[in-house]
């Protein structure tokens, strides 16, 4: 990412909204279970990096009861207001450029955010220090390289479509510094950092209404990039939003690959 880019995906512009509303229902289900398999309880004080939305902190609130704490950050907290009440506290923090918010967490989560911060490597260790000795760390992030395609199936004009503006996403990304195959090494960054009893599985979602709205929200919020870099003409773009808008395509995210490990 560099800083007359900056971040493609904006979370002020209008559809990030409901790209939030799509990972939710999307990736919601897998968060929550390895949360759960963590043991989070009553109590627990957690750090949730670049929440953006409010599904997660919402869920983690209700899990750590008035007794714990959960502290939501990111750099544009604009969505997460509507959670600035007990036990969440909100602040508005630079992960990769930053100082913990606190020390002593039992749990630190972030989910599709290190991909696109400039320096993941500080960002790692920043959460991995903000532990508790036990505590754990659970990162979940996209591997857009291990399946690159929105449609796997690429069986006619309007699957190669997909795929062209899907690439051509990819593209922009990886000019702002996005590490596109950053999730496959999450395994091996958090035992590097010395985390204990290092886990990891990938959730890779297809043919959905969420993966559907999703595609539709993405490629309308960066469809002005796509067309001034020459990836794609408005007619393409209409063209493409018209298919998706028919139901009859078979679209797919990246694989969320979620790594997890405890705090010796």
């Amino acid at each position: 990412m560099t800083p007359s880019d900056g971040y493609l995906l904006d979370n002020q512009q209008a559809e990030a909204a409901e790209r939030f509303e799509a990972f939710a229902h999307l990736f919601d289900p897998t968060t929550f279970r390895h949360i759960e398999g963590l043991g989070a309880v009553t109590g627990w004080r957690c750090w949730e990096v670049g929440a953006g939305g409010t599904s997660v902190v919402s869920w983690l609130a209700q899990r750590v009861g008035p007794t714990g704490q959960v502290v939501a950050t990111d750099i544009d907290t604009s969505r997460l207001v509507a959670a600035a009440r007990p036990p969440v506290e909100v602040r508005v923090h630079d992960v990769s450029a930053e100082e913990p918010p606190g020390e002593g967490f039992d749990l630190v989560h972030a989910r599709l955010v290190l991909v696109h911060v400039p320096d993941r490597e500080r960002a790692l260790r920043s959460m991995v220090e903000a532990l508790r000795p036990g505590g754990w760390l659970l990162v979940e992030d996209a591997d857009p390289a291990l399946q690159p395609l929105t449609c796997p199936d690429e069986y006619g004009p309007e699957q190669r479509l997909a795929n062209r503006l899907r690439q051509g996403f990819r593209s922009l990304l990886a000019e702002r510094g996005a590490d596109l195959a950053y999730g496959r090494r999450l395994p091996r960054l958090l035992r590097e950092a010395g985390l204990l009893e290092v886990h990891a599985d990938a959730y890779f979602p297809m043919t959905s209404p969420a993966c559907t709205a999703l595609e539709s929200a993405t490629v309308r919020q960066i469809r002005d990039r796509l067309v001034a870099v020459g990836l794609a003409t408005d007619q393409e773009i209409d063209r493409h939003l018209a298919n998706v808008e028919s139901g009859g395509m078979d679209l797919t995210t990246a694989p969320m690959i979620s790594a997890w490990g405890r705090k010796a």
